[in-house]
């Protein structure tokens, strides 16, 4: 089994992308690839731009990413309520090109912030919007307060209840 995991953020120490990232290791017998946004850059989506150069090839090669995949696990960053503009381009650039982005894919969706409300609302926001574009949202999870229940050296979450939570998840998905 081959899992994409992925962060909704461009930042070099995300911290969504080192829950993506623990939560893709602990399914058994998988092999994981973790995407960086940043290997994705492209010009911010307008239909001038795409007029003028067409579908992007970096939204094209995200697309074949996805393609491999037979389980995506996706931690999305919270920017004011909603995707980080780097996610949202990508997801834009993409949906131009299929709007079946996810590819029909099941997909374990998650994510955390350094506050108390773990990114619900971007978790919400993504529940609702992605199964219109092809996610098979199998299961969820925040994990609230990154800062106190993740240990970045040990790379895992620390608060023993919120790690049985996603241990939980991944054993029945």
């Amino acid at each position: 089994m081959k899992i994409i995991a992925l962060a909704g953020s461009n930042s070099r120490n995300s911290i969504n992308k080192k829950l993506a990232n623990y939560a893709a290791h602990l399914f058994e017998n998988a092999e994981v690839e973790v995407l960086d946004l940043n290997d994705y850059q492209m010009p911010l989506f307008g239909v001038d731009i795409e007029v003028s150069i067409g579908q992007h090839p970096l939204a094209k090669a995200f697309l074949d990413k996805i393609a491999t995949a037979d389980v995506l696990v996706v931690s999305l960053a919270e920017n004011n309520g909603n995707y980080s503009v780097a996610f949202k381009n990508i997801f834009d650039w993409c949906s131009r090109i299929t709007a079946k982005i996810f590819q029909e894919k099941p997909m374990l969706l998650m994510a955390t912030s350094p506050g108390v409300r773990g990114g619900a609302t971007v978790l919400e926001i993504a529940k609702n919007a992605f199964p219109r574009f092809g996610a098979v949202v199998k299961a969820s999870f925040s994990l609230a307060s990154f800062n106190d229940n993740f240990d970045v050296e040990k790379g895992r979450i620390s608060n023993e209840e919120l790690d049985k939570q996603l241990l939980e998840i991944v054993k029945n998905f």
